[in-house]
């Protein structure tokens, strides 16, 4: 069951994080091992998170959380995405929201560590944010219900080039 890292690359304390948009505004790699805890079935997804302002201005200060990448599982290499919305508050923390606007979890990340919860019709996700230095974090989800319990956990490290709107820069 290799889901979980050991205890040598489990951070100490976590990093504090005033301003959660701030901190997450730009591109990102994720690693990703998904836990089919059920049958110990194991996957593996890696990709990039590219967090961006909105662009039809609507909602200004709100970042589209867009993430891009491969899930392999079972032997079966597919490409997979997701997007959500990262709506800040004037204190630092956010809303976060499914693309199409319905709530999915708040995040303070102010402490360098939150938690969270989930309900999704018979499922719970219990989600876990921990903020290890100024370019990584830790994302934990587990996930239960009547059909599936999973454990999914994620390490995103900020990449090294950005631009001015936090992407990558462009050509010269």
């Amino acid at each position: 069951m290799p889901a979980e890292p050991d205890a040598a690359t489990v951070p100490g304390d976590p990093y504090p994080v005033p301003d959660a948009a701030a901190y997450l505004a730009g591109r990102w790699t994720v690693d990703r091992t998904v836990l089919d805890v059920r049958t110990g079935t194991q996957g593996t997804y890696r990709g990039t998170a590219h967090f961006r302002p909105e662009g039809d201005g609507t909602a200004p200060g709100v970042l589209l959380h867009v993430e891009e990448g491969e899930l392999t599982w079972n032997g079966t290499t597919a490409p997979a995405t997701r997007t959500l919305r990262l709506c800040p508050r004037p204190d630092g923390t956010a809303d976060v929201t499914f693309a199409d606007g319905r709530p999915f979890h708040d995040l303070d990340l102010r402490t360098g560590h939150w938690t969270t919860r989930h309900p999704c019709a018979a499922d719970l996700y219990d989600g876990e944010f921990t903020v290890v230095s100024p370019g990584e974090w830790h994302l934990r989800w587990q996930v239960g219900g009547p059909a599936k319990t999973q454990l999914l956990c994620s390490v995103y490290r900020k990449t090294s080039a950005r631009g001015p709107d936090g992407g990558l820069p462009s050509s010269p």
